[in-house]
């Protein structure tokens, strides 16, 4: 059985894009791109195992068309020594109030992008968590790995930008996530790649190593 993140019906204050379009501008990795509009192009989403911390990453649109790719965790409290990566919080009218992070700096989303790509993991299904229907996924992301392989455990993570990339380091694992897509980028590591409508060829998003 596919592994699935269960979606609730919900409106959420401030908005997703609303969050995104305050925040992005403001990042070392934005470079040169312009960000005086933001467009959500698609998302693609992980599962968190222990079911507590939902994984989103959102690719936007720059005005410059730029495809930027954002990942973000939400918790229900807050995470212990992430204070400089909280974005906001945020109102779930089923959840009630969400901390949202720049998931680079979160252990759980580290642990499900390596994951992913050393095994040969893919993104999750999703469905309404009132009737089990699913929500079509048009986003679609996949390892280079091969199923069985080990993963490094993590349990803290440290970031930093290097141009357009923000380097994650968490023991003996280095993972780097792309920030401004670049379709024709290519990588000899590990990789975590990914379609969506409009990018039918796979682009990079990140790799270890």
């Amino acid at each position: 059985m596919a592994v699935v993140a269960i979606i609730h019906r919900a409106q959420v204050n401030p908005s997703k894009n609303a969050l995104l379009r305050a925040w992005v501008p403001k990042q070392p990795w934005i470079g040169s791109v312009d960000c005086s509009t933001l467009e959500r192009v698609d998302a693609y989403r992980f599962d968190d195992p222990d079911g507590e911390v939902g994984i989103e990453t959102h690719l936007l649109r720059s005005a410059d068309g730029r495809i930027l790719q954002v990942p973000l965790t939400y918790r229900g409290a807050p995470l212990d020594g992430a204070e400089t990566a909280l974005i906001a919080t945020m109102d779930h009218s089923v959840l009630g109030e969400r901390w949202v992070y720049d998931a680079c700096c979160d252990p759980v989303y580290v642990s499900a992008v390596a994951t992913a790509i050393l095994t040969g993991g893919a993104g999750v299904d999703l469905v309404f968590a009132d009737s089990a229907d699913r929500i079509p996924v048009t986003a679609h992301v996949v390892g280079s790995g091969t199923a069985g392989a080990s993963v490094p455990e993590v349990e803290s993570v440290t970031c930093s930008t290097v141009g357009t990339d923000t380097i994650i380091s968490a023991g003996e694992l280095e993972l780097t996530v792309v920030r401004v897509i670049d379709a024709d980028r290519v990588s000899g590591s590990a990789t975590l790649t990914g379609t969506w409508p409009g990018q039918p060829n796979p682009a990079l998003l990140a790799f270890v190593g």
